[in-house]
């Protein structure tokens, strides 16, 4: 496993799933009915995920499958904010870039250290969040809203904000994990595995910098 080698797998992901997403996002705007691409590529995309993070040695065979069908689903919900907001997408693309570059330089530096206790902190926010969201889709079922969880209240804006941070955080966890990684000699098919965090973490990161954006927008 090598720096460049995740970083070339990373591109790899990125032009895939870009190519998913531009795929839906064009059939959207044609008036196409994009919502079974989006829930059949969130749906097989999670299932992916699943394996690959149980199973690294799959990660080379399914992680270009998972850019795929994560490009589609995400290609169908930009389009949809996109439709809403005339530019959101485009701001919350170059925000999430702005976040990612910002980051690795502040982890390059040293600025921000992925120490043991760190890495916890986040961990275990990461899950609370995890935990709030599986919760909301739940009570969701049965006509039940958590509040503050979607409103664009003052509130609703501040909880974004920390999910954005802590979604951001992540990113530093993924430089740590290349990084060390690649020192300790870890197999080629890591790499795979590598690109493919890196990807989940900015996925999420631009999905919250999204869902932020509206409610923001919704204000005016």
């Amino acid at each position: 496993m090598t720096i460049d080698g995740t970083v070339n797998k990373a591109f790899i992901m990125l032009a895939l799933l870009l190519g998913g997403a531009f795929a839906t996002w064009s059939m959207y705007f044609k008036g196409q009915n994009v919502l079974p691409y989006a829930i059949g590529g969130a749906i097989a995309g999670f299932i992916l995920a699943l394996i690959i993070s149980f199973k690294p040695k799959t990660a080379p065979y399914l992680v270009p499958i998972y850019a795929i069908l994560e490009g589609t689903f995400l290609g169908a919900l930009s389009a949809n904010y996109e439709s809403l907001y005339n530019g959101i997408t485009l701001q919350a693309a170059l925000l999430t870039m702005g976040v990612f570059v910002a980051l690795l330089l502040a982890y390059k530096t040293r600025i921000i250290k992925a120490t043991e206790n760190f890495k916890l902190g986040v961990f275990a926010a990461t899950a609370g969040i995890f935990l709030v969201y599986l919760l909301s889709f739940i009570l969701g079922l049965f006509g039940v809203t958590v509040p503050y969880l979607h409103d664009n209240s003052l509130i609703g804006i501040g909880i974004s904000v920390i999910i954005v941070i802590v979604a951001a955080l992540n990113l530093v966890l993924d430089f740590d994990f290349i990084e060390t990684g690649s020192q300790q000699g870890a197999p080629k098919y890591m790499e795979w595995y590598g690109a493919f965090g890196l990807m989940v973490t900015l996925v999420w990161l631009y999905i919250e910098m999204l869902r932020l954006l509206s409610k923001l927008r919704s204000r005016d």
